[in-house]
This record gives C-alpha cells, structure tokens and sequence, in this order.
C-alpha cells in the first residue's frame, strides 16, 4: 500500500496508523534518528497492532523520505509561536513580520523567511560584500609587506621571499555565515520552486568569494559590527534563526535533506529572556545561561538570573518549564533550590505556560520559590506584563 505522503502531528498529542499505512523502514528510520522529536511505538498488542507516534516538545518539519514527510504542529496559534520567534531571533528589526504573520503554516514562514535572507544578502552584494585586511604569509616573487629577515640571511639561494603581509579579502567570517546559511536551506528539501532561484543567485553570489565552513547558531552572537557592516547584524540575526533550527543530517550523498526542527522548551526560554530585557525596570539586569561552578567536576547553567543594579547581587532565579503539568516536580524544585543556595538568592521562580492547578508558593527555609506563568495563550505582550507584576509582587 502507497505510505500516506504527509503525516501532521501536534506538539504532545499521538495518533495511531494501520500498520499497511506505513512502511516498516520509514518508521525504523524516524525511530533512530527523530526519536527526541518524536516516539515511535511500534505494532503490538499494547498498541492494538497499530503504529502510535507521539510528538514530543519539538515543531517543524522531516523529511524522511522525498515521498514521507512528517509535520510537527505547535499546540500554541501560529501567530503566537512568529512572536515568539520576533524576540527569541531579533527579528523585530526587519519590519516584515506582519506578513509573514498570514502564513498558513512553519513551512511558508520557513520559504518567506529565506527569501527575505536572500533578498537582503544580494542587496548588500550589489553594493559590495563587507571586506578586512586579514594577515597572510607566503613566498613571493616581489616584496609585499614585512620581509623575513630572518630566512633570507639562512637561505639567501632562494629565489623567492617570504613575506608577512595583509590582504584584502571577502573571505572572511561574516560572509561565510551567510554562505553556509544559505548552503544548508538549499540542501533543507523545505523550500519552494518561487523561492530556490533567489536562493541560488545569493549562494552563487558568495560562492566565488568565501570558502564554505561550517558554523554554528551561537556564531552568530557577540559579534563586532560599525558602520561599514552594520546591516550585517540583522543578516546575522536571520541566520542565527535557520542554523538553530536546521537540524544535523543523518545521511550522506547528493540527496540529503535536512530537517527543520524547533525545540519549544529552548524557543521558551530563549524568548522569555530576550523578552525581560526589553521590559526590566530599570533597576535590574539580566544574565541568561549563567554557569555556577559548584567544583572541578560539577557545575550548573542557569536559565535566567535576575540581578540588582546597585549591589550586583541576585534578586530572582528563573527557570523555564515548557511543560504541560498540572503540579510542580519534585525534581523541579530541589533544582531550583539548589540553583539559589550555590547563588545566595532568595527568591526562585518555576515558570511555566500555562497556569498550573495547584501552584505553588512555599519557603524552604530563606529560600522562597514559587510557580509562575508567562502564558502563551492570547496577547504575548499583556502576558509578560502580567507575569512582570506577579514576578515583583
């Protein structure tokens, strides 16, 4: 029987096949390569010898094969998960996300999302690609730069000299971002007919220029802009988006195809963050993935630490639970706890986004930990308002 060419499943939800409906290899395949997106129970009398899958706190898209393709669907509106996505990535500067905000569905915000890229990287091409001077070294047939001295008196037989010097050059970091970017959502599978020809004009714009390396998401971070590569920032801002999304291939071969996979829980805490910067009172700062050395052998990260402008003392330690719960964890809180005694913080929050059933409000000794939420259900800005005013209460 021909395997259904679309299987769409929502965040924490199952749905069960007939076991004709999918090819046992398709199903192996998502079991050993998605199994953090998604679990795979295979037929059995425990399923009704029925293929269940699940997905877990994962949105985005697989493609298993060119004719098997898996949606993972938020359980949030699509127009709250693009919001998310303007603080988490920066993308308020671009101005365009009203739009995008109409798309039907991840994969054309995906395809709007990489046109705008490869609009804005041809653009910046049309007026030049941003250039250094990188130091080099090599024999030459004339002088350039700085001469060795030191090599010319050892081997004066030689007929070339060795030089230090400084070049000129395109190939440089900033730009091959932007050409890896751009390598990995041609490679994607995701993108559309209307879109690949713009696509390969900005890859094929950068590919006489840059050497193709590989980068990561927090390349695109803390980097140094001025005048002369200022609008580098929002490309990079963009890119940031497609490298923390695009997930590692498991195959080899011209016919790869990447997934495109959004962790919820990382996206939660990363828009909570980005989200309290631009609303602290002013007497409060933030530190986000703060690492507490307990000793050589253990350490923590904290998601977010809140601090007091004046002393510099902690003031709120907040973690993110991107989980559907009625309760806290015990596990959660005893986390927590530790987090504030290795900090000397005396107010720690659990929070999540949905208001729980039974929250909670307790102290455990000097230590006062509650559960609070930043709701994802309607306005994103009168919900961090509202959490804001709990938060300091």
């Amino acid at each position: 029987m021909t395997p259904p060419q679309h299987i769409e499943l929502i965040e924490y939800s199952s749905e069960t096949f007939e076991i004709n409906e999918i090819e046992y290899a398709i199903a192996e395949n998502l079991w050993r390569n998605y199994d953090r997106q998604v679990t795979v129970d295979f037929p059995s009398p425990k399923t009704g010898g029925k293929w269940k899958l699940t997905a877990k706190g994962w949105v985005g898209h697989i493609q298993l094969t060119p004719d098997f393709h898996v949606s993972l669907l938020p359980k949030v509106p699509l127009g709250t998960l693009f919001g998310m996505f303007d603080y988490a990535y920066n993308l308020k500067s671009f101005r365009f996300l009203p739009g995008l905000i109409n798309c039907r569905s991840l994969e054309d915000f995906y395809n709007q999302l990489a046109h705008v890229l490869a609009q804005r990287i041809l653009n910046r091409g049309r007026q030049g690609f941003y250039r250094a001077y990188l130091p080099k070294t090599g024999n030459l047939a004339y002088v350039r730069g700085r001469v060795d001295m030191r090599q010319t008196i050892q081997k004066p037989w030689e007929v070339k000299l060795k030089c230090h010097y400084e070049e000129h050059t395109a190939d440089i970091e900033e730009n091959q971002i932007l050409a890896w970017t751009l390598f990995l959502i041609l490679r994607s599978g995701l993108c559309k007919e209307r879109v690949l020809p713009k696509l390969r004009q900005a890859y094929h714009a950068l590919q006489g220029l840059v050497t193709l390396k590989q980068f990561k998401s927090e390349d695109c971070i803390g980097r140094n802009y001025h005048r002369l590569n200022q609008d580098y920032q929002e490309l990079h801002a963009l890119c940031r988006f497609f490298l923390d999304n695009t997930g590692p291939s498991h195959e080899k071969g011209d016919r790869t195809m990447l997934p495109f996979l959004i962790d919820m829980a990382k996206l939660y805490e990363l828009f909570v963050a980005e989200w309290l910067k631009e609303n602290l009172p002013s007497n409060l700062f933030l530190k986000f993935q703060e690492h507490i050395n307990i000793s050589d052998r253990i350490s923590f990260k904290t998601d977010i630490v809140l601090y007091e402008n004046s002393t510099g003392k902690p003031s709120y330690i907040l973690d993110t639970k991107y989980k559907t719960t009625t309760s806290t964890a015990s596990d959660d809180v005893a986390q927590v706890i530790a987090y504030a005694v290795s900090k000397q913080c005396q107010e720690v929050i659990l929070l999540y986004p949905v208001s729980l059933t039974h929250p909670l409000n307790e102290r455990v000794g000097d230590i006062r930990v509650r559960s609070l939420t930043f709701s994802l259900d309607g306005d994103l800005e009168q919900a961090g308002q509202n959490f804001l005013q709990d938060l300091l209460s």
